[in-house]
């Protein structure tokens, strides 16, 4: 039977597809989100080698695009991998099990984890992707003694035992209860009791760093790696001191700025200098995690990663320095907002530098900094601060136009403590005003009325929740770089 909801969607996407696929960026409407192709698949490629050159298990958060093209991108086609996936709405989750039930028909494994702490509304519908997926398809959160009736009744609706994460606080105070807190080890009894019951299945231990974002040096995210997995298996032994013969436990962790730290070239031997040393020592961080890993499976520990902006990246990625320049910087970014100019004030900004109205304000843009490092001293007089809400690409009447440092980068080694360019120096709801950063002396690159310009986002996660679908270039066809290929359609709501 056809879901109607898929057929919906298919023919909005036909009708999208008609519209726009063969056009160029100089003719789409204004303003519009788009992918660059080319820069997504290697962003997801980088990810799944990473993951099974080092034998971690990999599971993809799709709260960022809200695609089915995507989510195909971010699980790969090998069919001994397991699809393993995060969404952050249930409408994310109802929406991706279609392709689900497509790699189900070809033998693959699958599971979709709902991220947020379970709460009474979500039983329905998560009962009702349970009942669709079969057993072992639907993964919850749970941090609170409470939300165990809700998962009782997704087993009650379903016939299936949802497996159970616990959210591990890893000290970035969003969600999660903390292990050294005396709620865990009440939670952990009554989750074994349950499991024993047969109406759950105990299945790991989730963190998320998100404090991770704040990283402004190299080593920084890694580090934070390296306390999210210590976090889990502390957790995890508190299990097994209560339930010594418990099936092997899942130690999932990650955000983007941790969970990329597994591309570093050390791990691969590409380089051998480390991205950090451990604290406290001289030994490279890499060696400790790979040594912690290999012991922890050798206890039947499954260590896997998560991570969510990965494939399109943003400004707030590049300014975490997670890796090295070669494998995160601007040239990383897979996602941008075409914009038009709609006017222009030569002298209306500080120091009389001259300001440019675009179409794109915080609808478009999102509304989300990208904090300075408050350890660097910006006593510099050459340091020029990033503080837009986004900033411009090099495209268009900009090419060739960019401020580089000795890195070779637009975004170098100093970003966000160190800019050059146009950013959108202030925003509101449809208003975008461009402002120049540059040295003293330097004309800022002109900008006309009907000029269209490419944003990078500050954080690509919130910026997409205001468009319906994304246009899909590809820049490895060189000459037509600006040619729509395809339209994918987001799921937005919740």
């Amino acid at each position: 039977m056809a879901n109607p909801i898929m057929e919906e969607l298919k023919q909005k996407q036909d009708a999208l597809r008609a519209r726009f696929v063969g056009k160029q960026l100089s003719e789409v409407p204004t303003p519009s989100v788009v992918l660059d192709l080319k820069q997504v698949m290697v962003n997801c490629e980088r990810m799944l080698e990473a993951a099974e050159n080092l034998g971690l298990q990999w599971r993809a958060h799709i709260k960022t695009h809200k695609t089915t093209e995507l989510t195909r991108l971010q699980v790969g086609n090998h069919l001994t991998i397991p699809v393993l996936l995060i969404v952050s709405t249930i409408l994310e989750a109802e929406n991706i099990t279609p392709l689900l039930k497509e790699y189900q028909s070809k033998d693959r494994h699958v599971n979709v984890l709902f991220s947020f702490p379970l709460f009474a509304s979500a039983v329905p519908r998560l009962a009702a992707v349970s009942s669709q997926l079969g057993p072992d398809g639907l993964s919850v959160m749970i941090d609170h003694v409470d939300q165990l009736p809700y998962v009782k009744a997704i087993h009650t609706s379903s016939g299936h035992p949802p497996r159970v994460f616990i959210k591990i606080d890893v000290n970035y105070g969003r969600a999660g209860v903390k292990t050294d807190s005396p709620e865990y080890p009440a939670l952990v009894d009554v989750l074994l009791a349950a499991e024993r019951e047969g109406w759950l299945v105990l299945h790991g231990l989730y963190t998320h760093a998100g404090q991770s974002y704040g990283a402004r040096r190299l080593g920084d995210a890694m580090h934070a790696l390296h306390a999210e997995f210590i976090n889990a298996h502390i957790a995890a032994m508190k299990i097994r001191e209560k339930s010594p013969d418990h099936a092997p436990l899942v130690l999932s962790v990650g955000a983007t700025p941790t969970a990329t730290t597994i591309q570093s070239p050390w791990f691969t031997g590409e380089c051998d200098v480390p991205t950090a040393n451990s604290k406290g020592s001289m030994r490279p961080i890499e060696e400790e995690l790979k040594e912690l890993w290999g012991g922890w499976q050798k206890e039947g520990y499954v260590l896997e990663i998560h991570a969510g902006v990965y494939p399109t990246l943003d400004l707030q990625q590049v300014a975490t320095h997670a890796r090295h320049i070669g494998l995160l910087s601007e040239e990383d970014i897979g996602i941008s907002v075409v914009a038009e100019v709609a006017s222009v004030y030569p002298t209306r900004g500080q120091n009389s530098k001259p300001e440019a109205l675009i179409n794109a304000g915080s609808l478009a843009l999102g509304r989300e900094p990208v904090s300075l490092d408050k350890k660097t001293s910006n006593n510099e007089e050459t340091a020029k601060p990033y503080t837009g809400w986004g900033a411009l690409m090099p495209w268009g009447v900009l090419a060739g136009t960019e401020e580089k440092d000795r890195s070779g980068k637009i975004l170098g080694e100093r970003f966000p403590n160190d800019f050059r360019g146009w950013q959108v120096g202030k925003i509101s709801q449809e208003h975008g005003i461009l402002t120049w950063v540059g040295d003293e002396g330097k004309k800022a690159p002109e900008l006309k009325v009907g000029d269209r310009v490419r944003v990078w986002p500050n954080h690509a996660c919130i910026m997409g929740a205001g468009f319906e679908y994304y246009l899909i270039v590809d820049s490895n066809c060189r000459g037509q770089e600006d040619k729509v290929r395809d339209v994918w359609c987001r799921w937005n709501g919740w």
